[in-house]
């Protein structure tokens, strides 16, 4: 056959061998596309040959006929070594060790090669390394990550002089990178693969790619595993080490580049005087040094640019240059950032990394930390936010100051972080430290930053807490003609996805409205609907929201006419999509004691039963976009409150939960939803967060009550809960708090204190539970059933006292047995409340609160 002539055959798509004699002309044009295995005969020939072969399989297929040059032996084509010797074989560098190597070295060899192996020091005395004609080290210990790294093959090929590489075992994946097959094709190197691993005589796929190799061949060893990569593959992969996970610290160039918006980049105060207040001896000269030799200016790049389209004062600090020390330069730079984006109403991000402060500028290096501060706190009385991310290392002066200071504190993996250098701790102390002392993971689980976030995340979390602040802004009255983005959790991530910087906008003054259209007189106002869906149609469903809050208001009027109250009326209003909540009212009809202690204990019973929804599966299905955020800032982070940002619907919220649990081993870690000092404290931080920007509070309740143990005593568990309430009587946003399962005493009126309450109709509400109830008032917690009814602990009864303002429907069976029903009942009423307190001032809702609570 010609086939064999040539030194290679046919193979289908999925492996198998197509003879072109064997497959009928109709079956050839049906199958999918063949590909090509050489023998390595063949390869041989072609690596020995100095002048020109028939031509391969690929090139042949482009040619109308050649002449066939008849199989030889590759031994019979001559090369010259460095020395002048005469080396009858090409070399080849076989991928491989071990069993299968054998067999590989065995097939090389009698194709014609001289086999080269790869090995690395620790495995040098392997017994298959005698059969090669030479190896070639990769390293000082194996791992398979060495053996499928581009640098270290490609470095292995270039030292052994082999122009064709065989990949094997665990090489095969570079036969799929381009980078690797793009540089060896520029060195002249030819790799190839097997076509069935354990038989490399049935032939060998030519590995190829289209992609040009760079023009300049620029490599970067990771710090922690040491291994190298190609700069475009890290910069990729956000400079996160491929092989090992590592994080590779990243110069101001890099992060502009892995992080902004391409092209938005303005750079502020660029160039600024150096002052040396000391006259330190060489320093300005030291200065001088690093500029050239970094390009850089100082120690920190300021500026702005936009992430996702929203745009944002940003500043990131160089740890290359005098590891980003922060001298006079440094902080001045810092403080006319922080004041410029105050005068232009800008969010500010800072990426920090620094040793501290400048020792060459002793004390006027010590005041920038407060000018700093300064700065920093007139841009909290403009409302506008700030994030700072904190990357490897940040310690010293710069941790003590701005790195600390951040509206919300993010981290990146395995970030150095602390004050006090480690080696001037265990000098003090005389230990030696814990493993993972002063990272990114200590400094969370003790409460001191919000989140550790890794670097292919980071870009859209800076994004959606961005854009929080944004639909959540004070903008003051629009004046005639203005033009206002709306910012919207699916836009931001649709900009995030395709990389533009394109949002909904409306212009203020230009449409006339009449008023007569939107008049409430309670008429038929469908055509007010289809307006406001005209109007604010981009605002995704707001014209829904109209709807549905129409339909409630029916509701309660149609409730007035037959006599119900207007909160019975609002707790039986239909929600959209979902079933409508239980009237209060079947409930007042119970007759005898025997059926109240067996519905009240039933209550609580379906309130506690574990297979029951949890807050966070609320959140999960209700909170678009959700960001948790963690720790109290000075002691630690409680997993039995967990609290965050996100969107529902259009909607701007900050939510706070108590969450049980979904398994024991999460209910271990939850403290099985009963809360620490330092959960109420979290949350109390959130809380003056979201009124610091303008954000609507949403709090699902869900807890046996308040941690009872020493530890929680000597942290302050009362002084806690008691400026959560305190500080919950006069936040000026709206506070909505829904009781999902369990609420226990003072520990779930901790985030109970809104404007609006509500429970599922199978929640529970009390001063203290039944079992403790019985104990102390009959000695007998066998009573508990029977305290539960005279506690009136059930839904139907709270609302009755007025004590929630509406009782959720399930759905057609408890919330454990339809999750979904029960879910799209809160998110309407959630939604729906939120739309109405919307319109109230802050002041009125401060009053409306208190009202609310004064009147018990």
């Amino acid at each position: 056959m010609k086939i064999a002539k040539q030194g290679y055959v046919s193979f289908d798509a999925d492996g198998s061998f197509a003879p072109e004699a064997s497959v009928p002309k109709q079956a050839q044009a049906e199958a999918p596309e063949a590909g090509v295995a050489y023998r390595l005969s063949r390869i041989a020939e072609e690596a020995a040959a100095e002048g020109v072969l028939a031509p391969n399989a690929v090139d042949a297929a482009d040619s109308s006929g050649y002449n066939v040059v008849p199989s030889g032996d590759a031994s019979a084509y001559s090369l010259v070594d460095g020395n002048g010797a005469k080396d009858a074989r090409p070399r080849v560098l076989l991928m491989s060790r071990g069993r299968m190597a054998r067999q590989y070295v065995q097939a090389a060899t009698d194709a014609g090669f001289s086999v080269w192996l790869p090995y690395t020091t620790d495995k040098r005395f392997e017994p298959y390394l005698r059969q090669a004609a030479g190896t070639v080290c990769l390293g000082e210990k194996y791992s398979e990550a060495l053996f499928c790294n581009a640098h270290a093959v490609l470095d292995a090929a270039a030292e052994c002089g082999a122009s064709t590489v065989l990949l094997c075992d665990e090489s095969q994946p570079l036969g799929e990178v381009d980078g690797f097959l793009s540089r060896a094709i520029s060195r002249g190197v030819n790799v190839f693969r097997p076509l069935k691993n354990d038989t490399p005589a049935l032939g060998w796929v030519l590995c190829t790619t289209e992609k040009a190799a760079p023009a300049v061949d620029k490599w970067r060893a990771c710090p922690h595993c040491g291994l190298k990569f190609a700069e475009e593959s890290l910069a990729a992969s956000h400079y996160v080490c491929p092989t090992c996970g590592g994080y590779f610290r990243m110069t101001s160039d890099e992060r502009i580049a892995d992080l902004l918006d391409s092209g938005s980049f303005e750079e502020w105060d660029a160039h600024m005087p150096e002052p040396d207040p000391l006259e330190f001896p060489g320093y300005t000269e030291k200065l001088s040094a690093l500029r050239e030799k970094t390009g850089l200016d100082e120690g920190i790049r300021t500026g702005a640019g936009s992430i996702a389209g929203i745009r944002t004062a940003f500043a990131v600090m160089e740890s290359t240059f005098l590891m980003g020390s922060m001298g006079t330069a440094v902080g001045e730079k810092m403080a006319r950032l922080v004041r410029r984006a105050a005068d232009e109403g800008l969010p500010v991000v800072a990426f920090t990394a620094s040793g501290g402060a400048r020792m060459q500028e002793g004390l006027a290096s010590l005041m920038q930390m407060a000018k700093v501060s300064c700065a920093l706190s007139r841009l909290a009385e403009r409302g506008l936010p700030y994030i700072s991310v904190i990357t490897d290392p940040t310690t010293g002066g710069v941790t003590a100051s701005f790195a600390m200071q951040g509206d919300i504190i993010l981290a990146e993996p395995h970030a150095l972080i602390g004050f006090a250098g480690q080696r001037v701790i265990r000098d003090t102390i005389k230990q030696e430290l814990p493993k993972g002392f002063q990272t990114a993971e200590f400094a969370l689980s003790h409460g001191l930053i919000d989140a550790v976030v890794s670097r292919c995340d980071l870009r859209a979390t800076l994004a959606q807490l961005l854009a929080l602040h944004y639909a959540t802004r004070a903008q003051g009255e629009p004046v005639a003609g203005e033009e206002r983005m709306i910012v919207t959790y699916d836009s931001v991530m649709s900009n995030l996805e395709h990389g533009t910087d394109t949002y909904n906008k409306v212009t203020y003054g230009l449409l006339p409205v009449d008023e007569e259209l939107l008049r409430d007189d309670g008429e038929d106002n469908s055509f007010s609907a289809s307006l406001a869906e005209t109007v604010f149609g981009w605002f995704g469903g707001k014209a829904k929201q109209i709807e549905r809050e129409a339909d409630r208001r029916r509701v309660v009027a149609d409730a007035h006419a037959e006599g119900f109250s207007e909160g019975k009326a609002a707790a039986c209003a239909p929600t959209a999509g979902a079933p409508a909540a239980v009237p209060v009212a079947e409930a007042d009809g119970q007759s005898s004691s025997g059926a109240q202690t067996s519905s009240a204990w039933e209550s609580v019973q379906l309130a506690r039963n574990v297979h029951r929804p949890t807050s966070r599966y609320y959140i999960d299905h209700i909170v678009d976009g959700f960001i948790e955020l963690h720790g109290d800032r000075g002691f630690g982070d409680d997993g039995a409150i967990v609290a965050g940002v996100g969107w529902i619907g259009n909607q701007a919220v900050t939510v706070i939960a108590e969450e049980k649990g979904v398994d024991l081993k999460d209910r271990i870690k939850r403290n099985f939803g009963c809360p620490q000092p330092e959960g109420y404290r979290k949350s109390l931080r959130l809380m003056r967060e979201a009124e610091k920007f303008g954000r609507p509070i949403v709090c699902f309740v869900d807890t046996q009550g308040a941690f009872c143990g020493m530890e929680a005593e000597e942290r302050g568990q009362g002084n806690a809960i008691a400026d959560n309430l305190l500080a919950m009587a006069g936040m000026k946003v709206p506070i909505v708090s829904v009781l999902l399962g369990e609420g226990g005493s003072g520990g779930a009126l901790a985030l109970a204190v809104a404007n609006r309450v509500a429970m599922q109709e199978h929640a529970v509400y009390s001063v203290l539970s039944p079992e403790g109830f019985a104990s102390i008032l009959w000695k007998d917690r066998t009573r508990a059933p029977e305290a539960a009814a005279v506690m009136k602990m059930s839904a139907a009864e709270a609302h009755e006292m007025g004590i929630v303002d509406d009782v959720l429907s399930e759905g057609p069976a408890p919330a454990h047995e339809n999750p979904d029903a029960a879910v799209d009942v809160v998110r309407d009423y959630v939604r729906c409340e939120l739309a109405e307190l919307s319109s109230v001032s802050a002041d009125d809702l401060v009053e409306q609160r208190r009202a609310r609570f004064e009147a018990f």
